[in-house]
C-alpha cells in the first residue's frame, strides 16, 4: 500500500472540557483516542500538529456576528439572561452553556482549518482532526450537540485554493447542517448516509437535493435501522464511486461519526469497527486529498477503538497492528475483552427486510446521473492576508494602536453594535409577525421552525412568549412643532389648545391623558421599555 503524508492535529485540553454531568456528550473520548493511537506507536508516524486556535474573527466567515459575541461571553451563570429564557442561540437540554464553550469550539473548528490549510499548501495527504466533525451547528444557533460547524470553515478554506471539494458523512444522523450551508452552490456537493424517519434532526429525505446552482449537489442517502457491513458497503461504494466519476472533486472531507456503530447509546445501526473504517480505506485509495473528521458517538470506548483503527488505516498500517490492545492509561475502560474491535450485535436489518436498500441506491445513482459534467469555476491568486491587513485596517499581533486606532475601533465597535440593536426592532405595522422573527448581522430574517432533540429525538420550540421585550424606536406620539418651537405630543399643542381643561389639567395629571382624551406619556408603548425621548 502506497504511503501517505499524514498530518495529525491534537490539543491536549480538548479532553478536559465536559457538557455536564450525564450529558452523552464527551469530549473525553478525544484524548482516549490520542492515548491510544499514541500507545500504539502511531504519532511517529505522522507529523503531530497542534492547532492555532480560531479567533471570533474567523468563525464569522459562517456564522453571525451576533452569535460568535453570544458564545465568546455566555457562562452558566448568564445563559439564561443571554438566551432570552432558552429563545435565542442555544434552544432545549442538548446544548448546554458549560465551563470554557467558546475555548472548546475554537480548539475544534481551529483543528478543522488548520487541517484544511495544511492540504491546500501540499504539505500532507491526509489530514486528521478528531475534534472535529461537528456537522449540526446551524449559522445562527447551535444545535445537536453542535456549537461551531467546523467543517464548513475548513471547507471554506478548501476553497481559496481548490475549485470542487465533496463532502461525505457516515454519522448516523443527518449533515444537515453542512447540506445547508451549501445548499445552492455547486462548488461542494454534500452526501449524507444517514438514519431517516422520527430521528434527529428530522431532514436529509431523498427529496433533499439542493437549489439553484447547487441542484443536485445535495445527495441523502437515508437508512433504516440495523444496517450491516455488507449492506453499508453496498450502498457506499457504488453512490461515491458515482460521485467521484461526475463531480471530480479536488478535494473530499469525510466525517467519521462514530455513532453509527453497533452498540452506540443514541445510535440504531449495526456497523463493526471494519465496517465503518472501509469508507475511510475506500477514500484513501482514491488518491485525492482527504481530511479525516470525527463528529458523533457516544459510547466512548468504541469510538476511541475506531478512530484509532482508522488512524492506522490513514497510514496503511492496519493489517500491521496488534488487535490485543496495549497497556495505556485508560486500559480499564476497554473491559472485558480489551481487544481492538467493535463487533456487530443481534439487530434485525430493516434495509434488507423490506428492499428499501436498492431503491435508494437508485434512486441515489439517478440523481448523480442529471449531472452532466463536472462544475467549472474561475480560480483566482489566493491573498495571503486578508483584506483588512492588506489595507492597513488590522494591527499585527502584539503592536499597540496609538489613540486613533483604539478610537477607530471604539467607533467601529459602537457602529456595528447600533446596526444590531436597530435591525432588531420590528417595523411599523408588523406586529402580526412571529416574535421569533429577527435580523441577523447579514441581514437576513430568519423564519421560526420546528427544532428536534437529538437526545430525545422529539420536536421542541422555544416559547415566544418569554423572548427579550418588543422595542420600538422613533415610534412615538411626541413631535416636533416648528412653529412653536417645542415638542408636542400626539394633536395637542403646546398650550394645551383643544385639549380640555387646558394647562391646568394638564399639569395636574402631570402629563397622563384622561379617559376623556388628555395625555397620559405612561401609556405611550415607547415607555414600555424605559426608552425616554
Amino acid at each position: 500500500m502506497s504511503k501517505k503524508r499524514v498530518a495529525y492535529y491534537y490539543d491536549g485540553d480538548v479532553g478536559a472540557f465536559t457538557y455536564g454531568l450525564g450529558h452523552p456528550m464527551k469530549p473525553h473520548r478525544i484524548r482516549m483516542t490520542h492515548d491510544l493511537v499514541s500507545a500504539y506507536d502511531m504519532l511517529d508516524k505522522m507529523h503531530v500538529l497542534r492547532p492555532k486556535r480560531a479567533t471570533p474573527e474567523t468563525m464569522t466567515a459562517f456564522h453571525t456576528d451576533e452569535y460568535i459575541h453570544f458564545l465568546n461571553r455566555v457562562t452558566p451563570e448568564t445563559a439564561e439572561e443571554l438566551t432570552y429564557h432558552g429563545t435565542r442561540f442555544l434552544m432545549g437540554e442538548d446544548n448546554p452553556a458549560f465551563e470554557g464553550v467558546f475555548e472548546f469550539c475554537s480548539i475544534s473548528a481551529g483543528g478543522s482549518i488548520s487541517a484544511a490549510q495544511r492540504i491546500t499548501c501540499g504539505a500532507a495527504d491526509i489530514a486528521i482532526n478528531w475534534a472535529g466533525g461537528l456537522h449540526h451547528a446551524k449559522k445562527r444557533e447551535a444545535s445537536g450537540f453542535c456549537y461551531i460547524n467546523d467543517i464548513v470553515l475548513g471547507i471554506l478554506e478548501l476553497l481559496r485554493t481548490y475549485p470542487r471539494v465533496l463532502y461525505i458523512d457516515i454519522d448516523c444522523h443527518h449533515g444537515d447542517g453542512v447540506e445547508e450551508a451549501f445548499y445552492t452552490t455547486d462548488r461542494v456537493m454534500t452526501c449524507s448516509f444517514h438514519k431517516f424517519g422520527e430521528y434527529f434532526p428530522g431532514t436529509g429525505t431523498q427529496e433533499d437535493r439542493g437549489r439553484d446552482k447547487g441542484r443536485n449537489y445535495a445527495v441523502n442517502v437515508p437508512l433504516k435501522d440495523g444496517i450491516t457491513d455488507e449492506a453499508f458497503k453496498n450502498v457506499f461504494e457504488p453512490v461515491i464511486a458515482k460521485i467521484l466519476e461526475v463531480f471530480r472533486p479536488s478535494a473530499v472531507v469525510l466525517q467519521c461519526g462514530a455513532d453509527s456503530l453497533a452498540g452506540d447509546k443514541l445510535g440504531c445501526f449495526n456497523l463493526t469497527m471494519q465496517g465503518h473504517a472501509h469508507c475511510v480505506q475506500f477514500l484513501r485509495q482514491q488518491n485525492i486529498p482527504l481530511i479525516l473528521l470525527g463528529g458523533g458517538g457516544y459510547t466512548t470506548k468504541n469510538v476511541a477503538r475506531t478512530w484509532t483503527y482508522e488512524t492506522a488505516c490513514a497510514l496503511g498500517i492496519e493489517n500491521e497492528i496488534d488487535q490485543n490492545l496495549p497497556w495505556n492509561e485508560y486500559f480499564e475502560w476497554f473491559g472485558p475483552r480489551y481487544r481492538l474491535e467493535v463487533p456487530e450485535n443481534n439487530m434485525e436489518d430493516l434495509n434488507v427486510k423490506d428492499g428499501s436498500l436498492d431503491k435508494v441506491r437508485a434512486t441515489a445513482l439517478q440523481q448523480l446521473s442529471q449531472i452532466p459534467c463536472a462544475p467549472s469555476v474561475g480560480m483566482h491568486d489566493v491573498p495571503r492576508q486578508s483584506v483588512g491587513q492588506h489595507l492597513g485596517f488590522e494591527q499585527a499581533d502584539g503592536e499597540e494602536g496609538d489613540e486613533d486606532g483604539v478610537a477607530d475601533d471604539l467607533d467601529r465597535r459602537l457602529a456595528q453594535h447600533a446596526r444590531f440593536v436597530y435591525k432588531l426592532q420590528e417595523t411599523t405595522g408588523a406586529s402580526d409577525e412571529s416574535e421569533d422573527e429577527r435580523y441577523d448581522s447579514d441581514g437576513s430574517y430568519p423564519r421560526r421552525r420546528k427544532r428536534m432533540s437529538i437526545m430525545t429525538n422529539r420536536y421542541i420550540d422555544a416559547d415566544p412568549g418569554k423572548g427579550p421585550p418588543r422595542r420600538r424606536f422613533f415610534q412615538s406620539a411626541a413631535r416636533w412643532d416648528p412653529t412653536y418651537g417645542r415638542v408636542l405630543v400626539g394633536k395637542e399643542s403646546v398650550l394645551g389648545l383643544g385639549m380640555r381643561g387646558g394647562l391646568a389639567a394638564m399639569m395636574e395629571t402631570g402629563g397622563r391623558r384622561t379617559p376623556g382624551g388628555d395625555v397620559n406619556m405612561e401609556e405611550d408603548r415607547d415607555w414600555e421599555d424605559g426608552v425616554s425621548m
